[in-house]
């Protein structure tokens, strides 16, 4: 018996390690469904019999015009053109007469910013059944929503944090936003995407601690997790980021986070919740908040500001509404002192600087942390668009508009940067096409002392009037944050959630349902964007073919606005050349065309240059001088669309150069002229940009290894010389 007990347990315990070993390997190296790696949902349109295709026919938007009526008519309001519809309809018979306007409709919830939170509440509440306006005072992801470090991740850095000061708020902050990483990959495969992370490592114990760090954080995602992360030899990290610093590197760790394209994902929110019915303007201002007799919050003033833009005087109008909800990040504080003027502030705003370099500084599909900077924050350094993002700094800062990064920001950015790039390769300030400072609206906590240790987490709280607000959060959350702000405003305003029984065919089909189950629940974990449905990673060959259009643009199109691309190609001029037959591009440098300006003001309600430079294109996020060179192009298309006089060109020429300024535009060119960039003047260099590239040096700049004469030889001092004769 001992004899066969000796014999049994050594096969035991190598069998129990082979099924621990084993099952870690599964667990690790386990087949997974790559977000956007599936076919499309909806497959692309087809070529007849006769060679003729069929182009998806989507759905449309209210033009902005009818959302205002909309929202005039909560309150029992007519505007001017609508009576005169009445009477045009009078004289035309009874039929179209009987068509009254009831005198007063008001909204279930009325949503007062159009960023992220604002945008994702009002997609919530309208895929419950309800009744939503939602109005934004500048633009959708005007402010904090587009200037973002473009991540969709859980945040490995609180993770380090929760276990280090077992600080649970934190680990089920990471917990969360893990999860929502998933759901924003599945609902938006088109604007996001994932991406490896490298954590370069110094020092041979490094590497068990953040092995440990990275497998934790694949372990927290779950089912809900991308790729495993693995381990890179020094050689091996260097071939995958061959920028890197050699001095000192034993090797790397990568991970897998999400990456998206922020302010389209804000538009693409704002656009599906006008789909299913939210009434969305965007350029409206609230003014005041309206309430009963009792004190009780009925409905807010506002006024157009796009009058105001064509030189009119906008006239006030009420919105009425159940409910109002605060949605605007960092100016949260400004709307709930139009409801109590002797409120406390619960938003600890900070100053997060980006900075974009070119492409060449980092692989095209590979990022980079800095876990440790010289001051002990986390720097990330991203592909993003074709160029290079690196951020952010965190810092207490004063509540602006379009906050200037500074230079002190910019430059602690760049010496972090040369810190873990190799030396070869010269870091300049000439290199930074553009910067920006996004303001985080931190909630505030009396015991924190700085902003970076306060966790990125949301507070719902609930005024004596009624006034419902959501602040903090990150990009991220959105889609959490806005389920409870939903939930809390159904009891809240004791409103009813119902199903959706006539739910909009987004994907541009009725052959099949591609909604989600719209039962009154919260649903928006499933429901696809606006550009989801007919999406897939070959739809660009499909535009390349039909259209003949660039393969980057096509990829390009693709990528921000999914299946409607179709609409955004067939909206693109003909180049009258052999190759690209469509899309002219609005900037040489970049793959932004002159359809997506056209498609930005018919179907994405664009009514500033800004709006199109900034956040339906990312020009001005890319490369700030590349978008004061575009500004004539998309001037001359916006004014083709929305009938532009001469006074209204010139200010959003104005508007647009004080805009850059807050995207990095060099100080001298903020005085230049359309005449001056239609002419090139706008390209002249000053003294500093002359000293940073060569073809700025004198002619005959020539190489020692091409020179024909030999070393130290003068030949403008010989006798023969041309010089002398």
């Amino acid at each position: 018996m001992a004899t066969r007990s000796r014999f049994f347990r050594p096969l035991l315990y190598t069998a129990a390690v082979a099924a621990a070993g084993g099952g870690v390997l599964y667990i690790s190296y386990r087949p997974r469904n790559i977000p956007g790696s599936e076919p499309a949902l909806v497959p692309p349109p087809k070529y007849g019999e006769e060679g003729h295709l069929d182009p998806p026919r989507f759905p449309l938007t209210k033009n902005r015009e009818d959302q205002i009526a909309d929202l005039k008519r909560s309150a029992g309001l007519i505007s001017t053109l609508e009576k005169a519809k009445g009477v045009l309809g009078s004289l035309a018979g009874p039929g179209v007469a009987d068509q009254r306007i009831p005198e007063a409709e008001p909204y279930d919830l009325l949503v007062i910013g159009g960023g992220a939170t604002g945008s994702g509440i009002a997609l919530d509440a309208a895929t419950r059944g309800l009744k939503v306006a939602m109005v934004e005072r500048d633009d959708f992801a005007s402010g904090t929503s587009s200037k973002s470090t473009k991540l969709v991740h859980g945040g490995v850095r609180y993770l380090e944090k929760a276990v280090w000061e077992l600080d649970y708020n934190q680990y089920k902050l990471v917990k969360e936003a893990l999860r929502e990483r998933k759901y924003f990959l599945d609902t938006a495969p088109h604007l996001s995407s994932w991406l490896p992370i490298m954590i370069p490592i110094q020092k041979w114990w490094q590497a068990p601690y953040f092995w440990a760090g990275t497998k934790f954080y694949d372990f927290l995602a779950g089912s809900e997790g991308i790729e495993s992360s693995y381990f890179l030899t020094k050689s091996r990290a260097m071939d995958a980021f061959p920028m890197l610093r050699k001095d000192n590197l034993f090797g790397a760790l990568v991970y897998y986070d999400g990456a998206h394209n922020d302010s389209r994902m804000n538009v693409s929110l704002a656009m599906t919740a006008a789909l299913y019915g939210t009434s969305v303007v965007n350029h409206l201002e609230v003014t005041g908040l309206e309430k009963d007799a009792s004190g009780k919050l009925i409905g807010a003033r506002a006024k157009d500001l796009v009058q105001e833009r064509d030189g009119k005087t906008p006239q006030e109008f009420s919105i009425r509404a159940k409910g109002i909800i605060n949605a605007t990040g960092p100016f949260t504080d400004a709307v709930r002192k139009m409801d109590d003027e002797s409120v406390q502030e619960i938003v600890a705003p900070s100053s997060g600087v980006h900075v974009i370099l070119p492409g060449y500084y980092s692989p095209s599909k590979m990022g980079l942390i800095d876990p440790k900077t010289s001051d002990g924050r986390v720097i990330f350094f991203l592909p993003w668009q074709g160029n290079t993002i690196a951020g952010t700094t965190d810092a207490p800062t004063n509540i602006t508009q379009n906050p200037i990064a500074g230079e002190e920001e910019i430059n602690w950015i760049l010496s972090e940067i040369r810190g873990y790039l190799a030396p070869d390769i010269n870091v300049r300030r000439g290199d930074v096409l553009a910067a920006w400072s996004g303001i985080r609206p931190l909630v505030k906590d009396p015991k924190s002392k700085n902003t970076e240790s306060l966790v990125r987490n949301h507070l719902i709280t609930v005024s004596d009037s009624g006034l419902l607000t959501c602040a903090g959060g990150k990009w991220t959350t959105y889609r959490q944050m806005a389920e409870e702000t939903v939930d809390e405003a159904l009891k809240l305003y004791d409103i009813k959630a119902s199903a959706v029984l006539e739910a909009p065919h987004i994907s541009g089909t009725e052959r099949m349902d591609d909604s989600a189950p719209l039962d009154g629940t919260c649903q928006t974990h499933q429901v696809r964007l606006i550009g989801a449905h007919g999406f897939s990673k070959t739809l660009f060959i499909n535009l390349i073919q039909h259209f003949g259009v660039e393969s980057i643009v096509a990829r390009h199109l693709c990528e921000s606005y999914g299946d409607r691309a179709w609409t955004v190609a067939a909206l693109s001029s003909p180049t009258e050349q052999r190759y690209p037959v469509r899309g002219i591009k609005i900037s040489a440098l970049y793959p932004f065309i002159d359809g997506e300006v056209r498609y930005a003001v018919r179907h994405e309600y664009a009514q500033t240059a800004v709006d199109v430079l900034a956040r339906r294109t990312r020009l001005a996020f890319l490369n700030a001088q590349a978008a004061l060179e575009a500004l004539p192009t998309v001037i001359d298309l916006m004014a083709d669309e929305l009938k532009w006089g001469s006074k209204r060109k010139d200010r959003e020429w104005k508007d647009t150069v004080h805009f850059l300024a807050s995207m990095g535009l060099a100080k001298s060119k903020l005085s230049v002229t359309r005449k001056d960039v239609e002419s090139g003047k706008a390209g002249e260099y000053d003294e500093h940009e002359r000293k940073l590239y060569s073809r700025h040096d004198a002619p005959a700049d020539t190489m020692e290894s091409d020179s024909k004469f030999s070393s130290g030889e003068k030949p403008v001092l010989k006798a023969g010389s041309a010089a002398n004769k």
